[in-house]
């Protein structure tokens, strides 16, 4: 069973599209800086913007610290953006430093991997202040209401075109942009460690939590109401987006 609407792919690209020029607009800025990890929120959202202003005025990044994704070549080739606008950026330097001066324990995965997304965010910004343009971000709302994200990491940008979208529907934007199928089929990963995918992480896949997700929060369906839908993995879902639900809320202030 899947309660999650379908969308509608060629009105979402008019509406985002429409989106991303009134913020450039708005702002009267011309240049964009974005993260490329090779996998569907990236690439959607990279298309996205190829759609909506010149690609020379868009600067791609690809930051890897373990290995090098041969997917975002693919994107990049794909989305037809000039060489100027392509940098393949060694990261593994700079987080390493981190990491040996913090003195962080090789088991203690989870804090070196948010040093390494929170290097990425520095280098973003740091090239967003050299062109003078806005830090794209590549959050969908699946990852939102999970709380999936690293604070003043990923989660870091200036605008955020698929923020509304939940992750099964990303992947059907994407289908409809047709973006390459290597960038389709790759797990979703957050790259925080080597072997790191999101469902093996969660404990549960987008396609499960998803309609979940949509049904508590935006139909505003009890737990035990869902359970009896047949989502087995109702409370389980829930309970991780309730844990990290704190995100939210910070800076806690008078």
């Amino acid at each position: 069973m899947n309660s999650l609407p379908s969308i509608n792919p060629k009105e979402e690209v008019s509406k985002i599209s429409v989106f991303i020029k009134d913020v450039f607009k708005k702002q009267n800025i011309q240049q964009v800086v974005i993260a490329l990890s090779g996998g569907v929120d990236s690439g959607a959202s990279l298309a996205l913007l190829s759609r909506s202003i010149p690609k020379e005025n868009i600067l791609a990044l690809h930051m890897p610290y373990f290995k090098e994704d041969d997917h975002v070549e693919d994107l990049v080739r794909f989305v037809g953006l000039p060489e100027k606008s392509y940098k393949n950026l060694q990261i593994e330097k700079m987080v390493n430093g981190i990491i040996e001066e913090l003195d962080i324990s090789e088991d203690d995965k989870l804090r070196r991997g948010n040093i390494g997304v929170r290097v990425r965010m520095i280098i973003l910004y740091d090239f967003a202040k050299k062109v003078n343009g806005l830090v794209c971000g590549t959050e969908n709302r699946s990852e939102n209401l999970l709380g999936y994200y690293t604070r003043f990491g990923d989660e870091a940008s200036d605008l955020e075109p698929i923020l509304h979208l939940y992750k099964t529907q990303v992947y059907e934007l994407a289908k409809y942009l047709d973006l390459p199928s290597s960038i389709l089929n790759k797990p979703p990963a957050a790259g925080l460690w080597e072997t790191q995918t999101d469902e093996e992480e969660l404990g549960f896949s987008y396609k499960e939590a998803d309609p979940v997700l949509y049904l508590y929060f935006d139909r505003n369906k009890s737990i035990e109401e869902i359970e009896k839908m047949e989502f087995s993995n109702a409370r389980k879902i829930i309970e991780f987006a309730k844990k990290n639900s704190y995100k939210h809320h910070t800076p806690y202030k008078l």
